[in-house]
């Protein structure tokens, strides 16, 4: 490792950032276990997972919405930041790689979970949100505007894998730069772009 990458890493007295500071959710480590057993290769890394956390302890008594469960390693760092009169209703159309959230973190009565195609649950939205994590085509290459009339102001819409890089399909290049434009066109939306894990997107509803 040299000097610089050494640097962004550690901080003063050589402490890993990552893996010190921050306690990681037990529920994820198991998540991951299973999710490679699976072959499932989509969860949110520790990166990610700090920011959801962070957010998610910003909103007490918060109503989250997380489009796209996978195997709920997302779920697990959303989960650890809420406090007990939070909500989380997590949607996913695959009941299979699903199985691992509920096995994991069913037991939380905080947690609501949607067997369903995203497109569908968002259409037949009534509710408002605080916080929505958009990691599936739905609410984000998808019926943007619909998932966005359901944040509440002052709410937070969070992505990833937002920034065209090479390593992901060409097509889904072609939507994340499209799709980063009209986020930052949109006057309702205060705009936060991070160089950080995947490439993340932070949104702030400022007006309905």
């Amino acid at each position: 490792m040299d000097g610089k990458t050494r640097s962004k890493r550690y901080g003063r007295g050589g402490i890993d950032m990552e893996s010190n500071v921050i306690k990681i959710p037990e529920a994820y480590v198991k998540i991951l276990q299973e999710s490679e057993l699976l072959g499932f290769q989509q969860s949110c890394d520790r990166k990610t997972g700090f920011l959801l956390k962070g957010l998610a302890a910003s909103k007490p008594g918060g109503k989250f919405l997380e489009l796209g469960t996978g195997t709920g390693a997302s779920a697990s760092w959303i989960i650890d930041g809420m406090d007990e009169s939070c909500t989380l209703t997590t949607v996913d159309i695959d009941s299979k790689v699903q199985s691992i959230a509920k096995k994991y973190l069913g037991h939380d009565r905080r947690v609501s979970f949607c067997c369903q195609d995203g497109a569908a649950y968002i259409q037949n939205l009534s509710e408002r949100f605080d916080f929505i994590f958009a990691d599936t085509w739905p609410g984000k290459f998808e019926l943007l505007d619909k998932t966005l009339d359901h944040l509440n102001v002052g709410g937070f819409y969070v992505i990833h894998d937002v920034f065209p890089v090479t390593r992901l399909p060409e097509t889904y290049r072609i939507r994340a730069t499209k799709l980063l434009k009209t986020l930052q066109n949109r006057p309702d939306l205060d705009i936060t772009e991070m160089d950080w894990s995947t490439g993340l997107l932070l949104a702030v509803k400022t007006a309905v």
